[in-house]
């Protein structure tokens, strides 16, 4: 766009792009990508929302943008920024109204060869099994508010307590499963009742279930290290706190702007309203904002539940004889108190991570020990046309980007560009035809999220593996899908 071109950009190397500081600005921007990609960008608004977060106090470093950055509120999708515990600020637009939006993968010993006479009696028991679409309930799965209460505090493990899969899982959950600073007392009333009926539901949008195969591997001693092998059937879960963590989001906003205004703030977007990390309202924000993120990861632990009960009636063998384990699962969208070495010195920073991943390196003790060697796996999902990709996490990406990297493809076009573009075209059909069996909720979702309408994340992971922050493992297609 033309009110891109007053931007002075300078490339530093084949993957970087230093965003100059002006103005009010604390500190520089960061792009990754290649020139292809920048051309993408550069006609996006997102880079004006790098510019606008570097204006925040306390920020370290950078403006951080990754490859699969666009337009979001107030932070842009994409976006990655760590502040200083003692001058820096925590700002909900910083994490997004999808709070820990995450994804976790399944590995199982069976192979395509397998399933595929299977795929569409599959994905039709996914698809009954698993709520989707805008509002969506499990019947059976109505919380009483103390259990919500015990969900916001013990996040994963409270489903595991209750049967919906086992305590081996919590040992491949970023966290462990659960933010230890949680506080129900900080998430208002109608944000509980809205997660009251959301438990084990997909919801709508972008989210999720991915019945998928391997499809090359890149680095076999980590793919070994993984559990993953050549033609090897995997499960993609991509969902998040739900109408719960959107209701976190929206009472905290109408707060932040309060707060920004009593602290002084100045503010070059409204939508970066925000509050230093030690005050009250900072504090409370990241108490909430906890509580969703143990909903969130309670949600996929239910759903990964329901996944494997399916594959049990499907294929009439137990879970454990089909080897439906859960290699990993990372949040997107967070902002999570860290330790990080700034200046020489390691110190506590909040980093913010909004569509982004966390991608800690070999040996680091925040991630499960079977991984020490490898680093931590880095999930990154495709479009439901295309394919997806298990990487790894780097030193690099630890000493650069505060242990960052991309989360997913990232839209190329608005969702309701992509309905006008997809306006007639027989989209089941043709993925179909390419061996895909898709069940959605309804038409408008798989129109809003054609292939078209994402960048190629093939492009996205190959400029972070060229730029260091992460190392590519495996490739993921497609056999079936259930979207809201």
């Amino acid at each position: 766009m033309s009110d891109n071109e007053n931007i002075h950009i300078r490339q530093i190397d084949e993957f970087r792009w230093e965003v100059a500081r002006t103005g009010a600005m604390r500190v520089p921007g960061m792009v990754y990508a290649d020139e292809r990609m920048m051309d993408t960008i550069r006609r996006d608004q997102s880079l004006h929302q790098v510019i606008n977060v570097a204006h925040l106090p306390g920020i370290l470093r950078y403006s951080m943008a990754m490859p699969d950055i666009h337009w979001g509120y107030g932070f842009p999708i994409g976006g990655v920024a760590a502040f200083d515990p003692d001058q820096g600020v925590v700002s909900p637009g910083g994490v997004g109204y999808d709070i820990n939006c995450g994804v976790r993968l399944l590995r199982s010993d069976l192979l395509r060869s397998e399933v595929e006479d299977r795929r569409r009696e599959l994905v039709n028991t996914l698809f009954h099994n698993i709520p989707t679409g805008v509002g969506s309930r499990r019947k059976d799965l109505h919380l009483s508010l103390q259990e919500i209460h015990e969900v916001l505090i013990q996040g994963a493990g409270w489903a595991v307590d209750r049967g919906f899969g086992k305590a081996a899982d919590l040992g491949y959950i970023e966290e462990g499963g659960r933010l230890a600073s949680a506080d129900p007392e900080c998430v208002a009333g109608k944000a509980q009742e809205r997660g009251r009926r959301q438990l084990g539901t997909l919801g709508s949008g972008n989210h999720f279930v991915e019945v998928g195969y391997v499809s090359e591997i890149y680095a076999p001693d980590i793919a070994d290290q993984l559990g993953l092998r050549l033609d090897q059937i995997t499960v993609i879960i991509h969902t998040g706190s739900r109408g719960l963590g959107y209701q976190v989001c929206d009472d905290y906003i109408r707060i932040m702007v309060d707060a920004a205004s009593r602290y002084r703030i100045p503010l070059p977007d409204r939508q970066l309203c925000c509050a230093p990390l030690g005050s009250p309202e900072g504090e409370r924000y990241l108490r909430a904002m906890a509580g969703a993120a143990n909903y969130a990861f309670a949600n996929r632990q239910v759903i990964t539940h329901w996944v494997r009960e399916t594959f049990e009636s499907v294929f009439c063998k137990g879970a454990d004889e089909l080897g439906l384990e859960v290699i990993y699962d990372v949040c997107h969208n967070i902002a999570k108190m860290e330790t990080h070495r700034v200046e020489g010195k390691d110190i506590r920073v909040c980093v913010h991570r909004k569509g982004a991943t966390r991608a800690f390196p070999p040996g680091h003790p925040d991630i499960p020990e079977a991984y020490r060697k490898c680093g931590q796996p880095v999930l990154i999902p495709g479009d439901m046309g295309r394919y997806s990709f298990v990487l790894v996490g780097t030193a690099r990406a630890y000493e650069e980007t505060f242990g960052s990297t991309c989360h997913g493809a990232g839209r190329r076009m608005s969702r309701s560009q992509a309905k006008r573009l997809s306006r007639g075209t027989p989209i089941l059909r043709q993925l179909e035809d390419r061996g895909i069996t898709v069940r959605s909720d309804g038409p408008a979702t798989l129109r809003e999220e054609i292939s078209e309408a994402y960048k190629d994340v093939q492009e996205v992971v190959d400029i972070v593996e060229g730029a260091g922050i992460s190392r590519k493992v495996a490739k993921l297609v497609p056999m079936g899908v259930i979207k809201g």
